[in-house]
Parts: structure tokens; C-alpha cells; sequence
């Protein structure tokens, strides 16, 4: 579906389709279906409302966003302590950590930085380094409609040395999407003689962006071990009787669940 885009030249346009057929844009559709037939199939009517209000109302909770994620998503574990202690001062294997966005500009500092997710990732990537000694590269251009200005991987490099005092050793500055993460990451630590990465990003994400690298390591030709490191997993557990009411953290946990869900159909 991703080469689809690039053969019809609409690849700019694809955060705006994906918010056409995400939650809760069908749903109102549902609603306003519906309200346009009262007068005339009373019946059809009030069912298309019910679905579009009753979906709503499911899309926005936590619950219904913690059971799509489990059943389309499959989040692997973290990363073990033991795991983690094997990893120190492997040869030729570097952390990779995947970008998520960014603001053209905050204005509470002036300057551009990172988006909640992206900054989420690079924090543990960095703290993964310091755990093992392992090199830090951020992957992370400008999005597919980003307005021009600093990359992500730029802001990733200025936060991670004024910030936290650690320097990244590479950085990936092309990339539009997680397909292309994958793509230029592997063409520079291939150079660098990497043969091992460890892949940061979060749970949520980790099925696409191992999918888009194992693809981009067989097309290149030269191998390369792929390690999952996801963050930001869930606590598990049943859910509280709060997880089935609608809130603003229950919407966005359904919207990025089918978001990754589509974005792996598509092949981004």
C-alpha cells in the first residue's frame, strides 16, 4: 500500500487520510447517516446512530485501547535485566532508536524539540546506553506534510547532549517514516561495520518497525541481527471499572493501536 502512495505521488497526503478512516470519524459519519434518515427509515436511522454513539463511546477507552493493542499488535516483553547485562560492550552493536515527532517550535524555550513519544524514546535508548557502553544513534528526518526546519534527529542530538549529558554517537537524518527509519539506519550502521542493532521504540510500534527492518535487511543484502528493546509496555493486569468509561488517555490508546494496525497493512 506504501508503494501504492509512491506510485500515485499522494504520499504527502497520508497523515490526512489516516485521520479520515481512524476513530472517530466513521462513527460520526454513523451518527450523521443516521440523523439524515429519521424522517424517512426510522428504523435504519436510530440503528446507524446507536453503532456510530455506542462505538464512540468504545473507542474512547482504555479498555477497548488495551485489548485492540494485545489482540493487533502483540507488543513483545522488555528487555530483561539479564538481557540488558549481556548487552554491555557487545561488539559491533549499536542502539537505535526510532523518532516520533517533532514541534517545529515550543515556545516556552525557544527552540524546537521533540514530541512526547519521541522524547519517551530517546530517554530509555539513552539509558540503555549507559547501562550497556553501547553507541546511541537517533533515527528521524521530517515527517510525510512536516513543515520545514530542524529534524528530529538534529533536536534528538542537542536534547541528548544539553539534556542529559550524553552525546548520541550517529545520527539519521532522511527518513520520513518508519519504512524509511529502517532503510537509511541500516545503510549507516552498515558502514560503520555494525553488524547487532538494538531497536528502541515503543511496544505499540515495535511489530511494524522490526517488520519495515527485517525487510530493509533483506533487500540490502548484508546482515544484520535486529534486538527489540520496547518501552512504554502496559502494567497488565484486569482492567478497573474506570477503563470502560471515556477519556481522553483511553482515545489515544485506540487511536494509536489502529493507527500501528494500519500503518503495518499499508507497509509504512
Amino acid at each position: 500500500m506504501n508503494d501504492l502512495f509512491v506510485m500515485l505521488g499522494i504520499q504527502s497526503w497520508k497523515p490526512v487520510l489516516g485521520t479520515l478512516v481512524m476513530p472517530p470519524v466513521p462513527f460520526l459519519v454513523l451518527i450523521l447517516a443516521g440523523a439524515r434518515l429519521m424522517f424517512r427509515r426510522r428504523l435504519l436511522a436510530w440503528s446507524l446512530v446507536l453503532v456510530g454513539v455506542v462505538g464512540c463511546w468504545a473507542m474512547c477507552t482504555e479498555a477497548t485501547g488495551l485489548a485492540l493493542t494485545n489482540l493487533l499488535l502483540t507488543p513483545p516483553r522488555a528487555l530483561s535485566p539479564s538481557e540488558i547485562h549481556e548487552l554491555r560492550r557487545a561488539p559491533d552493536t549499536a542502539i537505535v532508536v526510532l523518532g516520533a515527532g517533532r514541534y517545529r517550535l515550543a515556545p516556552e524555550y525557544g527552540v524546537s524539540t521533540l514530541k512526547r513519544l519521541s522524547i519517551e524514546r530517546l530517554r530509555y535508548g539513552l539509558w540503555l546506553g549507559r547501562q550497556t557502553g553501547l553507541p546511541v544513534v537517533y533515527s528521524g528526518g521530517l515527517g510525510w506534510g512536516a513543515e520545514p526546519g530542524r529534524t528530529e534527529a538534529e533536536i534528538a542530538a542537542r536534547i541528548a547532549k544539553q539534556e542529559f549529558g550524553q552525546p548520541l554517537r550517529w545520527t539519521e537524518d532522511q527518513s520520513r517514516d518508519t519504512s524509511e527509519n529502517a532503510i537509511f539506519s541500516l545503510a549507516l550502521l552498515h558502514g560503520q561495520g555494525i553488524q547487532r542493532i538494538v531497536l528502541v521504540t515503543h511496544g505499540f510500534h515495535m511489530r511494524r518497525a522490526l517488520g519495515d527492518f527485517e525487510r530493509a535487511e533483506r533487500r540490502s543484502g548484508t546482515p544484520m541481527e535486529i534486538v527489540a528493546a520496547p518501552m512504554g509496555l502496559p502494567e497488565g493486569g484486569p482492567p478497573d471499572a474506570v477503563d470502560f468509561l471515556p477519556t481522553s488517555e483511553g482515545f489515544r490508546t485506540t487511536r494509536i493501536a489502529l493507527h500501528e494496525w494500519l500503518g503495518r497493512l499499508m507497509g509504512a
